[in-house]
Parts: structure tokens; C-alpha cells; sequence
């Protein structure tokens, strides 16, 4: 069984536990878009990403600056959004521990 790696945004609003494995399946060279959307699928995903209050989502987000406000209205694109940042950065930091 994968360990849990924690992340966290900034500023600690947003906390997501994923499998260390998991991450992985999310992050990774080339197209993540459809492990993203079958990770969203994963019970455990599923229940800590539906548990994301959409202002506080999209204000989170608005931070990496890498999305203008027509985008971060889409809440379900903003959930695969966080789940792609969350793996990303449980992947460096694996990375960066090994």
C-alpha cells in the first residue's frame, strides 16, 4: 500500500491527502489530463475534492496566476486544477527526497 503524502496550498486553505502512487498516476511527462479525470473517480479523491468550497477554490487558484476569471468560474475544471498542482508537488517532493 502507498504512504499519504500530504499538500497544501499557501496560505493552508485547501489540504489534500493523495497515495504517494496516486500522485504519480496525476503528475508525469506529457498529457495528465485523463489520469486527472479518472483519479477524480478515486473514492478517496472523490470525497476530499467534494468537500472544496468553490469561492474558496477558485480564490486559491487565482494565486498560481496562471488562469484568468473566465476559467476560474468553471468549478469542475478548478477541481482538476488543485487535484494536477496537488499531485505535481507531491511528486517533486519525492523527488526531491530521494
Amino acid at each position: 500500500m502507498s504512504e499519504m503524502e500530504f499538500f497544501s496550498t499557501g496560505s493552508g486553505k485547501i489540504v489534500l491527502t493523495i497515495k504517494a502512487e496516486d500522485a504519480k498516476l496525476g503528475y508525469h511527462p506529457g498529457q495528465c489530463d485523463a489520469d486527472i479525470s479518472a483519479l477524480r473517480r478515486v473514492p478517496y479523491i472523490t470525497r476530499q475534492l467534494s468537500d472544496l468550497p468553490r469561492d474558496v477554490l477558485a480564490s486559491e487558484l487565482k494565486e498560481y496566476g496562471a488562469w484568468n476569471a473566465e476559467e476560474l468560474a468553471d468549478h469542475d475544471a478548478n477541481l482538476s486544477r488543485i487535484l494536477w498542482l496537488a499531485c505535481g508537488d507531491i511528486v517533486d517532493s519525492l523527488e526531491d527526497a530521494a
